[in-house]
């Protein structure tokens, strides 16, 4: 089992451990109901070192990325960053990545980690027309922490003692701290405002104990990865493995904005202009609970008695109070009012598709 650089942070700080694909991850410090509203309302910090990071490197590392990506990279300014998915040539989605452009020859990918091993050996496969193009692995070397929610800013600027108000959603900037270089990305995975700090491994331990001990009097609280997903799932961020893979395209998720058609060729097109031709089929959709229940991932979908569907997501909601989730099912019944059952233990259960996200930030 693998571990980050903070595992002995964790232990320290009373974390319940738990495997999360491959690692050793840290759920909970405190109930996931309290530190989820932390978030919202205050600032987390998250360990997120697992995720995958991939350097790309080279003369043709622009047009490579277009390549691989079925969003648009073109109007990326340095320093930007673009959410994307990744697919193959029958438009099923491989990962959803964050791309991160220093500048037209030089990328940083961040992917998620269930899929680091499988995307570097996609990589490296689509990579063999792109030569010379450097695939650097840095998942090892480089920490990923995430600092999340309204106050994030202010605990930010009090530990560096810097103002980076100036760093803009989707943008990120390096920063000198201790002598090392470190990149600061306004980005994140919670429907709040934050952001996530790239840092050398040696110095991670360091950098989380500084941001702790400046604002652990203005209540910032290590976040495990129990809140980090019933965040998401409010904000409606699709979760790789659950909410999409590669038996789907994201035409038939809410990240179908992603593929754009008019940038040029990309590695799936061909499928899914096909499949946006000729209609969608599926549809991923939000509902929330109208019965007493708790949907959980892969519970069936019913109307009336026709089974029409899977839940992808589904959790209490701490924000709403209610029971929502996310469920893949036939087009003609992705109305947003139309009622569904979600079969919980054999019992069938009430739920009614709704507008998503389920919750969203005042301050975005």
């Amino acid at each position: 089992m693998k571990k980050t650089h903070l595992y002995d942070t964790h232990l320290t700080c009373n974390a319940r451990m738990a495997s999360f694909h491959g690692y050793e991850m840290p759920l909970q410090y405190d109930s996931i109901i309290n530190e989820h509203l932390c978030v919202r309302e205050n600032a987390g910090l998250f360990d997120v070192s697992h995720m995958g990071r991939f350097a790309v490197s080279g003369d043709t590392a622009f047009p490579f990325i277009q390549q691989i990506i079925t969003n648009n990279a073109g109007p990326l300014a340095d320093k930007q960053v673009l959410y994307t998915p990744v697919c193959n040539e029958q438009g099923g989605i491989i990962d959803d990545i964050l791309v991160y452009k220093w500048h037209e020859k030089h990328f940083v990918l961040v992917v998620n980690c269930a899929n680091a091993e499988k995307d570097l050996t996609w990589l490296q496969k689509q990579a063999a027309n792109y030569q010379p193009l450097e695939i650097r692995d840095l998942t090892d070397r480089v920490s990923l922490i995430a600092l999340q929610g309204p106050q994030s800013i202010n605990m930010l600027e009090v530990a560096f003692k810097t103002k980076f108000d100036y760093i803009k959603r989707f943008s990120f900037d390096d920063y000198v701290w201790d002598g090392t270089r470190i990149t600061i990305s306004r980005t994140g995975y919670t429907g709040e405002d934050g952001f996530e700090i790239f840092v050398d491994s040696e110095l991670v331990v360091k950098l989380w104990n500084l941001l702790i001990e400046k604002n652990e009097q203005n209540g910032l609280r290590p976040i495990g990865l129990g809140a980090r997903d019933t965040l998401r799932l409010e904000a409606c961020l699709l979760l790789y493995g659950n909410d999409m893979d590669e038996t789907i395209t994201p035409l038939e998720t809410t990240i179908a904005w992603t593929v754009k058609f008019n940038k040029g060729n990309f590695i799936g097109k061909e499928f899914l202009l096909r499949q946006k031709t000729r209609g969608i089929d599926r549809k991923l959709v939000g509902f929330e609970m109208i019965d007493r229940g708790i949907p959980r991932h892969d519970y069936l979908v019913f109307k009336g008695n026709e089974m029409i569907g899977k839940v992808t997501s589904g959790s209490f909601s701490p924000s709403t109070n209610k029971n929502i989730g996310l469920c893949l099912i036939q087009s003609r019944y992705a109305k947003i009012g139309e009622e569904l059952q979600i079969q919980i233990r054999d019992n069938n259960y009430k739920a009614r598709i709704v507008k998503t996200p389920f919750y969203s930030s005042v301050k975005r």
